[in-house]
């Protein structure tokens, strides 16, 4: 801070020296150069677009979480008072217990990280498999399966719900893990084909001579895939897994669907189901529905409360594989 004051200081003291002088020109340009830039983006005014729009943007997407971790530490009477609205009167751990207990929290993560880990875990590895024997090995039709792999990807699941409640009821898998499980494990899990085309397109980076020369030592196919591969895959491993472990996670018309009478359900799910039976016991409008707000959101911060801390400490080997397998937001 006191480099860009005295850096600031020193650029008025020098256009003043310069009007002084009556050298409007060098000073105009000088101010030019310093706000504008050489090339527009290395300018005071195009750096201060680029700030001003990234904390629009970060206030929009702060600004509920930030609501939900003041709201749900409010107490009831913070909730009546219209005259508290960030800042609660105290802190109230109260609403965090309610949840705790009443949904048996620490059961309940347990219970959501299977589900989740599960069938990423199948997910990553089926799709590692099919991406190695897309990018490495000749078939027929194989610009064809790839071009249905990709609709399967772009059709929504809600078109395909009903055909695939019907076939998981035929094969009994409905009400257990097995329908998220079997489905990642033949890649047609939930976003399969996404995880397909990261494997794909960073084998197909892989030169061919490392392979090429292990198998000239009387490596086998799979033996290359494992030992070559694999470990150089690593990257698109923990992309794959960190996605996959989050769509699961927080996947709730998918499980709201085929695990319905089953116990274990998405800790997401599992809240909202919570608040749902909660707030019919009361009409609407009542005072009690206004004063289960802070109890739900009690309830929405534990239930992601997991996957920040899996991002806080995952975050570096996160960004350092998007960076590596190329992925963008293009």
């Amino acid at each position: 801070m006191k480099v860009a004051i005295r850096n600031i200081k020193t650029f008025a003291h020098q256009i003043k020296e310069k009007l002084q002088n009556k050298q409007y020109k060098e000073a105009a340009s000088q101010i030019k150069h310093v706000f504008i830039g050489s090339k527009i983006t290395n300018g005071i005014l195009f750096k201060l677009f680029i700030y001003t729009l990234l904390v629009a943007l970060g206030y929009v997407y702060l600004y509920p979480m930030l609501y939900m971790v003041t709201n749900s530490l409010m107490s009831m009477s913070d909730i009546i008072n219209v005259a508290v609205r960030w800042i609660p009167s105290s802190l109230n751990w109260e609403n965090y217990r309610i949840v705790w207990q009443d949904l048996n929290y620490p059961r309940a993560l347990m219970q959501a990280f299977i589900l989740a880990g599960l069938p990423a875990l199948s997910a990553t590895a089926s799709s590692a498999f099919i991406g190695y024997g897309f990018a490495r090995f000749r078939m027929p039709f194989k610009k064809t399966l790839m071009t249905l792999m990709i609709m399967a990807f772009i059709i929504p699941p809600q078109i395909t719900m009903l055909p695939t409640f019907r076939m998981y009821a035929n094969y009994e898998l409905l009400g257990s893990i097995r329908a998220f499980v079997y489905p990642a494990i033949l890649g047609q899990g939930l976003n399969g084909p996404i995880y397909i085309l990261i494997f794909y397109s960073f084998f197909k980076t892989i030169p061919k001579s490392l392979e090429e020369s292990a198998q000239l030592d009387g490596a086998s196919s799979f033996k290359v895939f494992t030992k070559i591969a694999l470990p150089l895959a690593v990257p698109s491993i923990i992309i794959v897994f960190l996605f996959s472990f989050v769509w699961y996670y927080n996947e709730t018309y998918l499980s709201g669907l085929f695990l319905r009478g089953s116990d274990m359900l998405t800790l997401p799910l599992r809240v909202q189901q919570y608040i749902n039976e909660y707030t019919s016991m009361y009409p609407e409008g009542s005072r009690a529905r206004e004063l289960m707000q802070a109890v739900s959101l009690a309830g929405n911060i534990l239930s992601i409360l997991p996957l920040l801390i899996l991002y806080f400490f995952t975050q570096r080997h996160f960004v350092e594989s998007i960076d590596r397998t190329g992925i963008t937001g293009e």
